[in-house]
């Protein structure tokens, strides 16, 4: 499964950010319930702050013949007004962020229909038929999609709802709307994604820090804990830039904008899909903000060279960097199934993902209330789950061993999941000593508890069921 802030270049970003400035009063504190909108005023904060950097100026693909850009469109070059704009924000991010810019980044300019077209087009040439079949045989076992989901489309269309602009740091340029004006959001998002151009030049995203198509494929839960730290330091860098430079005109514009905001893909999309989105975003942000409060911008960086490792380590920045996962290995387990059945996939759940099985599947009588599944969810120590399915008979299997922190935070988890179980198969949990049964309509289920490791299992039939537990289970 590729969690979606894996798939998806950043969109939302503007409007995200517009619903967290305008309920917060400071850059440098997390807002956790609405506050007042910060009142437009007439020129930038002054911010104290050592010598300004120089800035390499910026490009287009007309102007910069010398070094041109990769995008398949014809684009027209910056006017000296845009240019100038775009100089001044990059000049101001460096200033706050304290990263210096070591490379010239082309912008390109785009309609809005080319610069859609152009991330379609990049998320198309990563994403194929069988892999959204493969993602859909697995969210859909774990209950956050229904069977047959059409994923691919809906990513599709979520793509195309809301791009401002994005830095593409395989490509490494940057992406602009042109033709609709360069305004508040345009240039609160330019903010964002210039942060990520410094972040790209100081530390390789792709090879320093491994993040890349390949190795988040392999290992998701890195990724995404990575993913966070990109985004949150690139939010915290945004508000920083809100704060002190963005005048009142910009400020009433992003308000403006944030209140006329329409997004009804997103809005229609399943709820695990919502929140794993803005996860990078809001969680991310939170992670950074306590980092930030603890040592500035030198702290922030500081993580870069030990970046976090999984979504505990996010949603519990105190447990970063000591605590990390727990190595699980869990067997090859295909072949025992018989003839046709593959391997879909092999990775790591994770609290983040743990949490939106409890609280956020497609079955909404089956969720947990957020605390509850929030509580269940910590204490996460490490797991690995497979996913398996035979083609001709589109049969699906399921199975994911975790280690806890503690014999308690086992049994919590093993309680909640019993009661979301119940109610999602619609059957009560049979109890056999130390393993709970669910048999139903379509499959059956077991969930065992021992000490400090609970294995769930999801199979079409009791007979697979047994042959993955007698793998799996001591």
């Amino acid at each position: 499964m590729r969690r979606v802030y894996a798939i998806i270049i950043l969109l939302l970003t503007t409007s995200l950010a517009c619903g967290l400035i305008t309920t917060s009063t400071t850059p440098t504190s997390v807002p956790t319930q609405p506050l007042p909108t910060i009142a437009p005023t007439d020129t930038p904060s002054a911010k104290p702050t050592g010598t300004q950097a120089l800035v390499a100026e910026v490009t287009s693909t007309a102007a910069a013949q010398e070094e041109p850009t990769k995008t398949p469109y014809p684009t027209s070059a910056l006017d000296n007004a845009l240019r100038d704009e775009i100089n001044l924000i990059q000049t101001q991010v460096v200033d706050e962020r304290g990263l210096q810019p070591r490379d010239q980044v082309p912008v390109v300019l785009l309609s809005p229909t080319e610069l859609r077209q152009n991330v379609v087009n990049d998320f198309l040439a990563d994403y194929t038929d069988e892999e959204n079949a493969d993602d859909v045989y697995e969210l859909s076992i774990i209950g956050l999609l229904n069977p047959g989901f059409d994923l691919r489309d809906l990513y599709i269309n979520l793509l195309s709802e809301q791009i401002a602009g994005y830095y593409d740091n395989e490509m490494k340029e940057m992406f602009v709307v042109q033709g609709q004006g360069f305004e508040g959001p345009e240039r609160l998002t330019y903010s964002h994604e210039f942060t990520h151009v410094l972040q790209d030049q100081n530390y390789d995203i792709e090879n320093g820090l491994n993040y890349n198509d390949d190795a988040c494929e392999a290992d998701t839960e890195r990724c995404a804990a990575i993913q966070a730290l990109i985004e949150g330091d690139a939010t915290l860098s945004e508000y920083t830039w809100y704060q002190y430079y963005a005048t009142a005109q910009d400020q009433q514009q992003v308000i403006q904008y944030y209140n006329s905001l329409k997004s009804p893909v997103y809005d229609s999309a399943p709820a695990f899909l919502k929140d794993d989105f803005v996860f990078p975003y809001h969680q991310g942000l939170t992670f950074v903000q306590t980092i930030h409060d603890q040592g500035g911008w030198t702290a922030v960086d500081a993580i870069y060279k030990n970046p976090p490792v999984s979504t505990e380590q996010i949603l519990h920045p105190e447990l970063y960097p000591a605590d990390t996962p727990i190595a699980v290995d869990l067997p090859d387990i295909a072949s025992s199934l018989g003839t046709g059945w593959r391997e879909v996939s092999r990775n790591q759940m994770g609290e983040w993902y743990t949490y939106l099985i409890l609280a956020r599947g497609v079955n909404q009588s089956a969720n947990l209330n957020d605390s509850t599944a929030q509580s269940a969810a910590a204490g996460w120590g490490g797991d690995e789950y497979l996913v398996l399915h035979n083609d001709s008979q589109n049969s699906t299997a399921f199975v994911m061993k975790t280690i806890w922190d503690t014999t308690n935070d086992a049994s919590e988890f093993s309680s909640a999941l019993q009661r979301s179980l119940n109610a999602r198969f619609g059957v009560n949990a049979a109890q056999h000593g130390d393993t709970l049964t669910w048999e139903y309509s379509g499959g059956y289920s077991t969930l065992y508890l021992s000490g400090d490791t609970t294995i769930w299992i999801i199979t079409p039939d009791a007979p697979s069921n047994q042959i993955i537990s007698g793998q799996v289970t001591p």
